[in-house]
C-alpha cells in the first residue's frame, strides 16, 4: 500500500488542553507513523502512511478535546525519515503566537477521587488532569510545559510522573500533575503575621473550624485570595463588610454542588449551563424567598452572585462545611486582590481572622468572572478567571493592521492586544483612580506582551483628557515610538460589539447607553444613538441634556441628579412644589445647587442614561443618599422593577427633532411618574414603567432613525445594557421594529470591554491605509 508523509501545523488553543495525547490516541488507532510536539506557536505534527488515513487523522482534529480551539491549520508535504511508531516529542521553541488556555475547573473524574478514601488523592487540595486544573494562573512561559510554570519546583515522585510519561492516562502531559507526595500543600495560620502555622493534613480542618465558629479567614485559590466567611450569618456577614469597608456592594456566594444552588435560587437552563461551565463564573441568579441568605449579602437585590467550587480544594472545603460561603475578593476597598502569601499575611491584618495558604506561587492575580443570562444567552460583565487570556477573532477587515495596544477606560479597566487577526483582552484590573490599579495595569501589560510576544506599533486611547489610562497610553507611544490613535467613547463602545460579532457588512445603527463618555462636542455623553461603522461615528439621537450639579459629585449622590432632572422637566418653581413629597430632596442644599446650575458652575451637561437611572433610584426612593460602588442605584432600581406584581402602563417619554438630532425627551415621563406616584402608585411598579417607557422610546427612536438611514442592524452598547429588566424589553421591542439586533455576548458591554472597540477601530484604520 502506497504512503505519504505530512506535516500538519495547528495553531488556536491546542495547548494544555490534551491536544497532543489526543492524536497521539488518533494515530496509534489509525496505524501512523511519525511525532507530534508543542512549538511556541502552534502544535507540530509529522505523521507517515495510507493517505486515506492520514485524511482521516485530519478530518478527526476537527473534534478536538472540549477546550481545544482550532484557529487554523495547514497541510504541506514532509519527508518521511522512517519514523518507528508515533510519539509525542519535547516542546520546540518557535514565535510565541499559541493561545494559552485559561483556568479550568475540577473535573468530575478528579472530584470522584478525591471522594474515594481508597484512592492516593483522597481530599488532596491540588488534583487535577489534562481536563481540569490550573493554567493561565501558573504558567511563566511558552510553550506551555512544567518548566514554564509554577508548578516547576515540585519534583513528581515516580508514582506521578508514570502518569504523566503514559499518553494513555489522562494525567499525561498535565503539567500541574501532583499528589500529597510531592505536590503542593496547605498552611494554615490563625496568629499574628504567621505565627502558630498547621502545616499540612490538619490546615483546611482548623479553616473549617474558624469558618463554623463565624470567622473571616482568608483563602488562597487560583487566581488569588478570598474573603470568606458563613454566608447564612448575619454577623460574619457584617464583620467581613465593616472590616473590607464594603457597606453594601453585593457579595458572591459559593455553593457546594447543584443541588445546594437550587436550594437558594431559581435558575434557567442557561444559568444552570453556565454555572456548570469548565470557567466557573460568578452567575447572577434570583435568589429564592423562602430560602433566603444573610439579607447583607446582597441588600435590595433579588439576584445574587452564585459559584461552585472550582478546585479541589473548594470542593473539599464546601463539603465539610455543608453550607453556602460567602467568597469575595481578598482586598482593602479599592485596592488589587492579594495574591501572594506574605502579602495577604501583611496587608490582611485586622481584614481576616485566619489564614488558608498553599506554597503554589500564583504567577498573575485573576478575579473571578462574572457573567449573566440576558437574551437566552450568558454574557460576560467581569472578565476574569477561567476567561482570560483566550482570544476573540477579528473580522477579517482588520487582517492588515499592525498589532495594536488599546488602553481600554479608567472604570473596570481591561487593555486589549492585536495580532495575527486576534483580540487580546485582559482580565478584569480594577479602577485606574488608585495608583495600585495603575501600577497593576503596567505590570499585567509587561507580562502579556512578554508572554504573548506582542511588539505593538499603534496605542489606542479613549478620548477623554482626564483618563489616566489615555496618559498611561500617551506615555507608551511617546516612550516607545508608538502611533497613538484617540478612539471617541461610545464609537469604541459599538464597534466591540460590531467586532465580537464579526460584523463587516457596513454601518449599523449604535444605542450606546451608560454612565459617562467624553463626546466630540465636549459634553458627557452616555445615552446615544449613533450611525457606526468602524471608520466612522456620526449621531443621530441623544437623551436630552441636563446639568450635573457638582460634577462628579452628582455621579455619587443620585438626589442630584433628581434635582436636575425635575428642574428641567417642570420648572424649578413648579420643581419647588413636589419636592417636598420626595424623601431623596428633604433636607438637602438643593438652593444652592439651583445657584449653581444658574450660574454655569461646575454643573457641566449631560445625556446620561446612567444618571437618568440614578435620578429615578431616588425619585422611587431605592437610591442612597451616596453611592458606595458604581451602578449601585441603578442596581437597585432594577431590583425593585423585578419585585413588580405585573406589568403597568409604560411611563411614556417624549420623542422630537432638536436641530438635527431626535432627542428623547424625559419630562413627560417626569409628570407622569409624579402624577402615578400622588395615586399611591407604588415603588416596584413605577421602577418597572420606567424601564418599560425607556425601552419603548428607545425602540421607537431607532425604528425611524434605521429607516432613515436605510440600516437594518442594531448594536447595543453600554454598561446600561447590563441590565435585564431594560434588555429584556428592548429587545423584542427592536426586533418587532425589523432590527438584526448585535449583542455582546464574550465581551462586557461596559467598560471592561471598551478596549476591544477601541482596537478594533484603530486595527480598521491601519488596515485601510
Amino acid at each position: 500500500m502506497p504512503e505519504c508523509a505530512e506535516e500538519i501545523f495547528v495553531t488556536g488553543l491546542v495547548q494544555g488542553v490534551g491536544f497532543r495525547p489526543f492524536v497521539w490516541r488518533l494515530a496509534q488507532k489509525l496505524g501512523l507513523r511519525g511525532y507530534v510536539s508543542n512549538r511556541g506557536d502552534g502544535v507540530r505534527i509529522v505523521v507517515a502512511g495510507p493517505p486515506e488515513r492520514v485524511a482521516a487523522l485530519v478530518d478527526a482534529l476537527a473534534s478536538p478535546p472540549p477546550r481545544a480551539r482550532i484557529v487554523a491549520l495547514k497541510r504541506s508535504m514532509a519527508q518521511d525519515e522512517g519514523w518507528q511508531g508515533f510519539t509525542i516529542q519535547a516542546s520546540q521553541p518557535g514565535t510565541v503566537q499559541a493561545g494559552i488556555v485559561a483556568d479550568m475547573a475540577v473535573c468530575p473524574a478528579c472530584i470522584a477521587e478525591i471522594a474515594d478514601k481508597k484512592d492516593r488523592r483522597y481530599q488532596y487540595a491540588f488534583t487535577n488532569c489534562t481536563d481540569c486544573g490550573p493554567r493561565f494562573s501558573i504558567v511563566t512561559g511558552i510553550p506551555y510545559d512544567r518548566a514554564r510554570t509554577t508548578m516547576a519546583a515540585f519534583a513528581m515522585c515516580p508514582a506521578c510522573g508514570a502518569e504523566y510519561a503514559n499518553p494513555q492516562d489522562r494525567r499525561f502531559h498535565a503539567q500541574p500533575v501532583a499528589c500529597p507526595v510531592c505536590g503542593p500543600r496547605l498552611t494554615f495560620v490563625s496568629g499574628p503575621k504567621g505565627s502558630n502555622p498547621v502545616v499540612g493534613d490538619g490546615a483546611l480542618d482548623h479553616a473549617v473550624s474558624s469558618l463554623l465558629a463565624g470567622q473571616v479567614v482568608a483563602i488562597k485559590g487560583i487566581g488569588g485570595f478570598h474573603l470568606a466567611c458563613l454566608a447564612g450569618s448575619e454577623a460574619a456577614v457584617a464583620a467581613l463588610r465593616e472590616r473590607k469597608n464594603r457597606p453594601t456592594r453585593p457579595l458572591a456566594v459559593m455553593v457546594r454542588d447543584m443541588a445546594m444552588a437550587e436550594d437558594y435560587a431559581h435558575f434557567c437552563a442557561a444559568e444552570r449551563q453556565a454555572l456548570e461551565d469548565v470557567s466557573a463564573p460568578v452567575v447572577l441568579v434570583c435568589q429564592r424567598r423562602e430560602r433566603a441568605f444573610a439579607s447583607n449579602v446582597a441588600p435590595g437585590m433579588e439576584r445574587v452572585g452564585l459559584l461552585l467550587p472550582y478546585t479541589p480544594l473548594h470542593v473539599v472545603l464546601m463539603q465539610k462545611i455543608g453550607q453556602p460561603l460567602v467568597m469575595s475578593s481578598a482586598n482593602r476597598s479599592g485596592q488589587p486582590q492579594v495574591v501572594h502569601n506574605a502579602e495577604a499575611l501583611e496587608s490582611l491584618q485586622g481584614v481576616a481572622d485566619a489564614w488558608l495558604m498553599h506554597n503554589r506561587p500564583i504567577a498573575r492575580r485573576l478575579d473571578d468572572s462574572v457573567v449573566r443570562v440576558l437574551d437566552g444567552q450568558a454574557r460576560v460583565l467581569r472578565r476574569g478567571r477561567g476567561l482570560a487570556p483566550e482570544p476573540l477573532p477579528l473580522p477579517a477587515l482588520m487582517a492588515k493592521s499592525p498589532p495594536v495596544l488599546a488602553m481600554g477606560g479608567d472604570l473596570k479597566a481591561a487593555f486589549c492586544l492585536t495580532q495575527g487577526g486576534r483580540a487580546l483582552l485582559s482580565h478584569h484590573l480594577g479602577d485606574m483612580a488608585q495608583l495600585a490599579t495603575e501600577q497593576a495595569m503596567l505590570a499585567a501589560l509587561a507580562d502579556y506582551r512578554a508572554l504573548f510576544g506582542q511588539t505593538s506599533a499603534i496605542v489606542a486611547v479613549d478620548a477623554h483628557p482626564g483618563y489616566r489610562s489615555r496618559a498611561v497610553g500617551q506615555k507608551l507611544a511617546e516612550d516607545q515610538g508608538w502611533q497613538l490613535e484617540t478612539v471617541w467613547h461610545h464609537h469604541a463602545h459599538i464597534a466591540a460589539t460590531m467586532a465580537e460579532n464579526g460584523w463587516e457588512q457596513g454601518p449599523v445603527l449604535g444605542l450606546g447607553l451608560d454612565g459617562t463618555g467624553y463626546g466630540p462636542d465636549g459634553t458627557l455623553w452616555g445615552c446615544e444613538i449613533l450611525m457606526c461603522d468602524y471608520a466612522h461615528m456620526t449621531r443621530l439621537g441623544r437623551l436630552a441634556t441636563v446639568p450635573m450639579p457638582g460634577g462628579e459629585k452628582a455621579a455619587r449622590e443620585p438626589w442630584r441628579m433628581l434635582l436636575a432632572h425635575l428642574d428641567n422637566a417642570l420648572g424649578a418653581e413648579e420643581a419647588c412644589k413636589v419636592q417636598a413629597q420626595l424623601c431623596a430632596l428633604k433636607d438637602k442644599p438643593v438652593d444652592a445647587l439651583r445657584s449653581m446650575v444658574r450660574a454655569g458652575v461646575n454643573a457641566p451637561l449631560t445625556s446620561s442614561a446612567g444618571r437618568l437611572f440614578d435620578a429615578m433610584a431616588a425619585f422611587v426612593g431605592t437610591a442612597p443618599t451616596r453611592l458606595s460602588y458604581e451602578g449601585e442605584a441603578a442596581m437597585q432600581l432594577e431590583a425593585l422593577a423585578e419585585r413588580a406584581e405585573g406589568a403597568c402602563e409604560p411611563l411614556e417619554f417624549g420623542l422630537h427633532l432638536c436641530g438635527t438630532l431626535l432627542e428623547i425627551d424625559p419630562a413627560p415621563m417626569w409628570r407622569a411618574g409624579l402624577h402615578r406616584l400622588a395615586e399611591g402608585v407604588a415603588a416596584p411598579e413605577l421602577a418597572w414603567a420606567f424601564h418599560a417607557g425607556l425601552a419603548r422610546v428607545l425602540a421607537k427612536a431607532a425604528g425611524q432613525l434605521a429607516r432613515r438611514k436605510g440600516l437594518g442592524t442594531v448594536a447595543l452598547a453600554g454598561g446600561v445594557m447590563h441590565n435585564g429588566v431594560l434588555v429584556g424589553l428592548l429587545v423584542p421591542l427592536l426586533q418587532a421594529a425589523g432590527l438584526r439586533v448585535l449583542l455582546p455576548a464574550h465581551v462586557p458591554a461596559g467598560d471592561g470591554g471598551l478596549a476591544v472597540g477601541q482596537a478594533a477601530v484603530a486595527a480598521y484604520r491601519h488596515s485601510q491605509a
